[in-house]
Parts: structure tokens; sequence; C-alpha cells
């Protein structure tokens, strides 16, 4: 029977016995001189499906059109003209390849968010649905947002849009001016770092917008203490998608008078038209609120942090109290619109900008463009919100279907407009683009467009805060989870040093997971089914403490239900691991108690020996939603489950020469799922690919080998998961066979590698396969020693401690721990304010 099944596993395999190599496709390079969020690449270069399967913008066109008049009727839509340009990405090839093509970053989207349409100040939403299309829909690009549009509603809408445009009836054709002076002012404004005992106006008032979003409650907590003034209004708009920080900052308001946070929600995507929106909207409640007396309206993001004090930005606007101060992009004005998108005609619906055809700049205006981080007087706001001219009126409508809206919008209408020579070409901000590494056309899952984001600091960053010589007040970005050393530098050089002997200085704790705001669907399965299993290993661990006592039950525990949440845990910048706190049964005094279990991973990277010289290879990592911008896994644990669609990232030293790698994926079981080559050129540091594997991953542990010449550098063993939990529901086996068997064939792509498990001396192990092949069908208690037994290779409980009293003698109490979240964190805690208006 055994050697029956080991035949049958071997047929599916391929027999033939030479190298095919997947051949991934090289990228194109960078255009690295962009604009502050915009790069000048055109979005028809791009398949947004995956990383392979090139197809002809001509065959691609036939398709949408196919689609879009499937789901608008033929007579809608009708396609004209044919380029037979490639896609980017190609399918794997069949052909034996020499060398594989340089891999300069991979193709994984992260996923997809969710946004509420917002109402714009044209014809749009329900306005929209109410007819069908009276127009032929001939351009491609309308074609083509047609087939990609998920809703009914949000094709119709896109449909009357693009009607509305081709009859003329959307756009301001032309737009009066009212700036009396001839090109754009060139107000020079002077920081003085040593102002001296002259007499000051009376000091301005601040309305400080803070736009956040995400899950970094406790950077947030940091930013609001070191902004903090008495004598200032915050105004706090939480992103809809955003429920666990929404709570959290609703707890904040509660604690200050001059704090509210906005009574509704929107849900913003980058690029689009809901942020202008909701900043429009900012704007017009401020003004109504008559309890707020304020002189100057900025938005921060909770990855801002000021770089002076509240004291000094205060100093200096005092000064300059009638000034606006906005970032011009500082090029070429033609070039500027081209690559910043403004001729090209987008709309917003289904969380997605879509390009629906080219447009003209209306006539008379000077059209203008920068940052979206801005400082204005209160002036300009009420022009903005109430002015009813024509200006205004016609950028409304022009700024309601164009791309980054909020990026041109303030300095568009604050150029043209009566307030002209107020505008200072200076937003007040240092903001660190890298774009070799920001501009990796990371938004093209939600914008027809290729977009750039700023880096993160670091602490080597410190010296550029201290040395700016034109006025600078705030920073951006900053992520604790990425670096939160160089936020403490920040603070202790803005407000002193905290105490000796302050706890968990060094410490970061970031909420990842909450079932009272985000409930057990917001996971997915796999994450699901890992945070259970790390509860149970805490409760393993415990019952251990108490060796010795096999009578003893208090220190004994039976799980109830799903974790309640999970942090990450950093400590020195370091990832140290998942905290999961979780109710169990105490099996001495039967009563429920609130455990926090903390485990860290193990690292089983190694490198070949004997060690070479001349081996660059530093360190081998495999998991899920890479971030090419940070070069880091935005999944921190690498929890990888049957359904995930894996990246191998390997990090490497600098050379004089270069060298080809070959990546090989080795599943359970010895089939070789994929290898490819990547070449390593003289200055890389950091390689990373997502192969196309068939999914489902068969469970169990993974090796990752990287080989030079077939001789070994290095390898790695990872764990792809099984799931306990299908649709938040426990599995059954008819899902447990699907989801654990493996892809069909045991083929992980169209080609086979086969042929290289004798060069690898990779033999097909009978009892690998026939355990394989019993775990499949695994449900209830079965499957979950299955998994615990993978996970405690790759994990293990560093430590357990109780949220309150608990029956196990041993027991430490979470808040009394340096690691638990709920140990004291004085960094991050809000107090009220002191005698002179601050807290921090």
């Amino acid at each position: 029977a055994g050697f029956q099944t080991i035949r049958r596993f071997t047929r599916l395999l391929s027999s033939q016995d030479i190298y095919r190599s997947h051949r991934p496709k090289e990228k194109p390079p960078q255009d690295s001189n962009n604009n502050e969020n915009s790069v000048p690449k055109d979005f028809d270069t791009i398949d947004s499906n995956s990383n392979l399967g090139a197809r002809s913008k001509h065959a691609k066109h036939k398709l949408d059109r196919a689609k879009a008049q499937s789901m608008l009727g033929k007579s809608a839509v009708h396609g004209r003209g044919h380029a037979h340009n490639h896609t980017f990405g190609s399918k794997p090839q069949r052909q034996v390849p020499t060398v594989s093509a340089a891999l300069q970053g991979s193709n994984q989207d992260p996923p997809s968010q969710q946004v509420e349409k917002m109402a714009v100040e044209l014809p749009t939403g329900s306005e929209l649905r109410k007819e069908q299309p009276q127009c032929e829909i001939s351009g491609k690009e309308a074609i083509s947002a047609l087939s990609r549009a998920k809703s009914r509603g949000c094709r119709q809408q896109i449909a009357q849009v693009y009607c509305k445009h081709k009859e003329r009836a959307l756009m301001p054709e032309k737009v009066p001016r009212y700036c009396p002076m001839e090109g754009k002012a060139n107000v020079n404004v002077q920081w003085d770092e040593n102002p001296g005992d002259a007499s000051h106006p009376t000091p301005v008032r601040i309305a400080f917008v803070l736009v956040v979003h995400g899950r970094a409650s406790r950077q947030f907590q940091r930013l609001f203490k070191a902004i903090y003034h008495t004598s200032h209004y915050y105004y706090i708009h939480v992103d809809q998608r955003s429920s666990y920080l929404h709570r959290e900052v609703l707890s904040l308001a509660t604690q200050y008078p001059n704090v509210r946070v906005t009574p509704w929600r929107m849900s913003t995507i980058w690029g689009g038209a809901s942020l202008l929106n909701m900043y429009l909207q900012s704007m017009e409640d401020l003004l109504k609120m008559a309890d707020w007396s304020w002189d100057f309206f900025i938005n921060l993001s909770a990855a801002d942090y000021p770089i002076r004090t509240n004291d000094q930005l205060v100093a200096f606007l005092s000064k300059y109290r009638n000034m606006n101060f906005i970032k011009s992009h500082g090029r070429d004005n033609t070039r500027f619109i081209r690559k910043q998108g403004l001729d090209r005609l987008f709309f917003e619906c289904d969380t997605h900008m879509w390009r629906l055809g080219d447009r003209k700049i209306p006539e008379g205006i000077a059209v203008d463009g920068g940052s979206d981080w801005f400082l204005v007087s209160r002036p300009f706001v009420d022009y903005v919100v109430n002015s009813q001219d024509e200006l205004v009126s016609s950028m409304k409508r022009f700024y309601a279907y164009t791309l980054l809206p909020a990026e041109s919008f303030f300095h568009t209408v604050l150029e043209n407009s009566a307030h002209c020579q107020t505008m200072v070409d200076n937003n007040l901000r240092l903001t660190n683009w890298n774009r070799k590494l920001g501009c990796k056309c990371q938004y093209k899952h939600i914008v027809d467009w290729c977009g750039c984001s700023p880096n993160d600091f670091k602490p080597s960053d410190l010296p550029r805060f201290q040395q700016a010589s034109r006025p600078t007040f705030f920073a951006r970005k900053f992520e604790a989870s990425v670096s939160q050393e160089i936020i403490n530098q920040l603070d202790s050089y803005l407000f002193g040093a905290y105490p000796s002997g302050t706890p968990s200085l060094q410490a970061y704790w970031e909420n990842i997971y909450e079932q009272q705001t985000d409930g057990l669907a917001s996971l997915s399965d796999s994450a699901a089914s890992h945070y259970s299993a790390f509860a149970r290993m805490g409760l393993t661990r415990a019952a251990g403490s108490l060796q010795g006592n096999p009578s003893d039950s208090s220190c004994r525990y039976t799980a109830l239900g799903h974790p309640g949440s999970v942090h990450l845990y950093f400590l020195s910048d370091q990832f140290q691991g998942y905290l999961v706190r979780h109710a169990a049964t105490n099996h001495a005094s039967t009563q429920p108690e609130s455990l926090e279990t903390w485990v860290t991973p193990r690292d089983h990277f190694t490198l070949a020996k004997p060690p070479h010289p001349n081996n660059r290879l530093q360190h081998i990592q495999v998991g899920t939603d890479w971030d090419p911008k940070e070069r880091i896994f935005r999944n921190w644990g690498g929890l990888v489950g049957p359904e995930d669609e894996p990246v191998a990232v390997q990090r490497w030293s600098r050379s004089q020469s270069n060298l080809t790698a070959t990546i090989v994926w080795i599943d359970p079981t010895n089939v070789i799922a994929a290898t490819y080559d990547i070449l390593v050129d003289t200055s890389t540091e950091v390689t990373h690919y997502r192969p196309p594997l068939t999914l489902p991953l068969r469970p169990g542990v993974w090796t990752l080998r990287v080989l030079h010449h077939w001789n070994p550098l290095g390898q790695t063993s990872f764990v792809v998961a099984p799931v306990e939990l299908h649709r938040q529901q426990p599995l059954q086996q008819e899902d447990a066979l699907r989801l654990h068997g493996g892809p069909a064939r045991n083929s992980y792509m169209e080609q086979s590698f086969h042929g290289l498990n004798p060069v690898l001396r990779l033999p097909v192990s009978l009892g690998a396969v026939e355990e394989a092949e019993a775990n499949a069908g695994l449900t209830g208690a079965p499957l979950r020693r299955w998994l615990h037994g993978l996970l405690e290779g790759h994990w293990s409980a560093a430590d357990v401690c109780s949220m309150g009293p608990s029956a196990c003698p041993v027991m430490q109490r979470c808040r009394l721990t340096a690691w638990s979240s709920a140990s004291p964190d004085p960094k991050s805690e809000l107090k009220p304010p002191r005698e002179d208006g601050r807290i921090r």
C-alpha cells in the first residue's frame, strides 16, 4: 500500500528531468523625478491583477469592451483603436532559461480598502443613477473602468459621468481669475530662533485638524501630547474603517474641553475626491463653532511629529498672521499637470478612483499644486467654504473629478483669488522623500495611476531636523512600529528626557485586533487560527509552571472562545512577538480568568557550512504583506495559511561583483513548488519576489533554499499553518480536504520542477506523503494538535500573565510585567494639562 501511495503521488509530478525555471520579468526602472505623490508612468502599463500574465492592450481592450457591453448593454459601449503594447509582467516561460532577470520588487498588493462614496459638488451618486447612459461609450479608459467596477451603481455612475463629460456638461471651460497680480506671489518669511524681548502681537490660536486612520493609538497619543496646549483647538477625524482607533480617540476627547471628534466619518482613499470632501467639511464645521475662536487651520496625520515647540510655532505665525503656507511643486507647470494627471478625468466609487479619459484645463486660470499638507488662515478658509464666486464654485466642480484633488485645489484657488498675495511657498513641513523606495506604484489597487509615499524617518535622520534652514515646524512620516527611537530622540530634543528609571521607554505596543470593535469577521481564517493556537500555547506554559504536582489544577485552564485582542510588541525597534489576550476557565476554581500570552518567533535561517568568504547572503524571510518602501513585512510574524500568497525576501551585503542566485521553494512532501533566478548586482541589499503559486498551499513545514551555481548559500524554513476555521466557523472535513490537500495534481505552477529533485537530493518521502494525506482530513481536536505541533517548532510561549485575580499562585499580574500591553507606558499616557497649558 505504501508503494502504491508513493507511485500515485509521483505520477502526479512531471517525469521530465530538465530544469524549467520560472522566469520573473524585469521591472522597468522608476522615474524618480516626480511630484509629491504622482509618478510619470501611465497606468496602462500595469496589470493590476498579478505579477504574471501579460496581455497586449489590444487583447485586453477587446476583453474589457466585451465585459462592459454585457454590463451596460451593447449599444452603450463601442471601442475604437487598439495599441499593441504589452502590460507589465509575463507568463511563465516553458523554455529553459539561462539567467533570469533582476528582481526589483514584487507586485504584491496590500488588501483593497473599503471606502464610502461621499457626495461631491456636481451630479453624482443618486442623481447619476437615475438615468441610463445616453451616449456611446467609446473611450478605452472608460470601457476598462466599466469592466472592472464591481457594483452596478458604480458602473452606472461611471457611464453617466463619462456621458456628461462628453456632452461638455461636467467641467467648467473657462474660470475667472481674481488675483490682481501676474504670476505667483513670492513672499519671503524668515524664522528667528532667538526673537529677543521685543513685544509680540496677540498670540494666534490654531485649529489642528488631525486626520487619522489605522491602529497606532499610542503613537497618536504621543503626537497629541507633543502638540497640545489649552490655547488651541483640536478637531479629529478618524477614518470610518478604523473602529478601534475611533474608540480610543473618543475616550481621549472626553478628557479635554478643546478637543472634539467629527460627528461624521468618511472612508477616504489615497488620491480620492473623498479626501478633499473631508477637508472642506472639517473647515465648514470649524467656522460654525462659535465658541472656538481660531486664526489658522493646520492638517496633521498620526504619522506627523513636531520638530519645534508649540510656542515657537505660535511666535512665528503671530508674526505672519495673514499669510497662507502651502507648498507648490516648483517645476514646469505643463509637466506637473501631465504627471499629476490633472488633464485626466477621474471619478471615485467602489473604493476606487477610476480614470475615464482626457479633459482640458479650464482657461483663464493658472493651475497649481504640490503638497496636501498645509497651514492656512481663517479668512482664506472662510473664502473657500462660503464664497459663491465663480472661481470657487468652478474649482469645486473641476476638482470633484480630479486625482489627488487635495494636492491642487487649495493651491489653485489661493493663487487665482484675491488672497493670492498671501501665499507663502512653504508648508512648514519636512517630508522624508526617497523616490527610489517610495515610488513603487503601491496604490494601483485603489487608483488608476501610480503614486509615491514618503519613507519613515530613522534615528540617523535627527541632524536633518536640527539643521533645517527654512521655517519648519513638523516632519513626516514616522511609524513607531518601524522606528520608535527617532520619536524618542525628537521628544527628548524638544521637551527634555524622561526621568531616569521611567519604564517602557524602549517598548512599543500596537493593537492589531480587538474583538469588541473589529469582530472575528475582520480576521482571516488563518490569522484567527494562529491567534487561538497562540492562546493555547500560553495555557500549556501555565500548566507547566507547577511541575511535580500532578494533582494541583490551580494553573490548568481550558480556553473560552476566541481571543479578545492581539497586540504587536516591540522592544528597541525589534519585533518581539504577539501578545494575545484571551479568556480561560481555571480548573481549580472553575472561574473564568482573563490572561495575556506572549509568543515569540524562532528564526530558522542558517548559512551554508562551511562558511564561504564570498557568500553575500545575510538573511532570508518568508511572509505576506511585504512593504517594498520600508523593506519590511507588515505581517510582522510571517503568519502564512494555505490560501495566502507568500513572498520570499533575501538580504545581501554589497560586493564588487554580481551574482545570480537560484531560489527554491520546497513543500512538506519535498515537492519543488517553484524555482527562479535573481540577479543580485553589486549594490543590491534586498531582493524579493512572490512566485505565482497555485493555491491552496500544502500545510506543514516548508523550506526555502538559496543557491549559487547549485551550491547552497543558505536556507530557512517556515510554516504554512492549517486553519481551524472556515468563514469564522469550525472547519468541516469537506473544507479541510479542499484547503489542506495541496494544489490539484500537486502542481504549484504550470511547469514542473520534478527534474531537480535528484540535483537537490530531495527524495520523495513515503512517510511525508502518507502523513500529509492523513492530516488533510483532520478536524476538531486532532486538527488543533497538528496545528500546535507545527507552530511550537517556530514559536514559543515566552510568558503568560493575568489581567485580574487568578487562582494560579505563580501567575503574575499583567500590569506588573515589563512586556504586557497592560504594563505602564508613561510616554503614551495622557494627563491633565499643567499650569503652563501643556501636557508634555
